[in-house]
């Protein structure tokens, strides 16, 4: 039996999605979880850490923390804002909130 991969392009997949009204509803729900999950990860990024060194410097375990960064997009739980600043503290950042206008 030989192999053939299945051609899969997830923009052109989430570009078609987001012609059902409900589905695109459901989307921007999340824009905020997003947003907040991109800025974690890229300030664990730049620190130039790991999940398992951040979780180290909070003094919690990698699927601890792994479960923080997932929490953000599953509604499951929110992390609380000492968990954000012990993660901001540990990636070296300081943890700023921001309430902005609508345009």
């Amino acid at each position: 039996m030989s192999y053939k991969p299945i051609s899969y392009h997830p923009k052109k997949k989430l570009e078609q999605e987001l012609q059902d009204p409900t589905f695109k509803q459901e989307w921007e729900a999340l824009e905020d979880e997003f947003a907040a999950l991109d800025v974690l990860l890229k300030a664990r990024k730049a620190a130039g850490l790991t999940q398992e060194q951040v979780a180290a410097k909070m003094g919690v375990s990698q699927p601890s923390l792994a479960r923080v960064e997932a929490s953000l997009c599953s509604h499951r739980h929110s992390p609380s804002l000492e968990m954000l600043r012990k993660y901001a503290a540990a990636v070296n950042c300081k943890l700023e909130i921001k309430l902005v206008p609508q345009h």
